[in-house]
């Protein structure tokens, strides 16, 4: 199990590209799902694109689970996990923007990486709870793992996380050129169909 983990938590990155290779195959895009699809992928991407600004570099980490601080602020003050929700909403964005094996494939895609994101969350969680072991475990009785609370969390240590909006542009450059290329393949699919 811990092997399985640490191998998610390293190809991380490159386990959306079966799905989005077949979204594209497979792809039937109609205005509807183009709308309503890229707006739940755009929610997606400025969720993750919020949480990176406070997270920063450590969203690019391959090797080993690791952090030199407890990120409480921006959008982990009402989620522990913003950056793998907002993942699930992107694929799913994308998903629904593709019309691709409906309803199937975009039903795989979710239950994939929710399995995944739980067992890596799993993984991170265990590392930040040896790491910070006070202020995790108020972490942890205070704030959900995916689903958002209502009103923020609040801890001391927000005073000194403050959002990197250029660093996170510049860390995301990456995720926003995917986007896009996909999003442009799919654009140019539905008004050649």
């Amino acid at each position: 199990m811990n092997d399985l983990r640490a191998t998610l938590f390293r190809f991380r990155s490159y386990t959306p590209i079966p799905f989005l290779i077949l979204m594209v195959l497979f792809a039937q895009p109609t205005t509807q799902t183009m709308i309503s699809g890229g707006l739940v992928a755009i929610f997606g991407e400025l969720l993750r694109f919020w949480g990176v600004a406070y997270a920063g570099a450590l969203t690019r980490v391959t090797g080993n689970v690791g952090a030199p601080q407890l990120v409480v602020a921006g959008p982990f003050a009402y989620m522990r996990n913003p950056l793998y929700v907002g993942n699930m909403l992107l694929y799913i964005g994308v998903g629904v923007m593709s019309n691709a094996l409906v309803p199937w494939l975009v039903l795989a895609a979710a239950i994939f990486f929710f399995i995944q994101y739980r067992m890596i969350v799993s993984l991170e969680e265990e590392f930040l709870a040896k790491t910070f072991p006070k202020e995790f475990a108020s972490y942890v009785r205070n704030v959900p793992r995916f689903v958002p609370r209502m009103i923020p969390y609040w801890s001391e240590a927000q005073a000194e996380q403050k959002p990197d909006w250029n660093a996170a542009l510049k860390s995301e450059r990456r995720t926003l050129q995917a986007i896009a290329l996909v999003t442009i393949i799919l654009v140019v699919l539905w008004l050649w169909t």
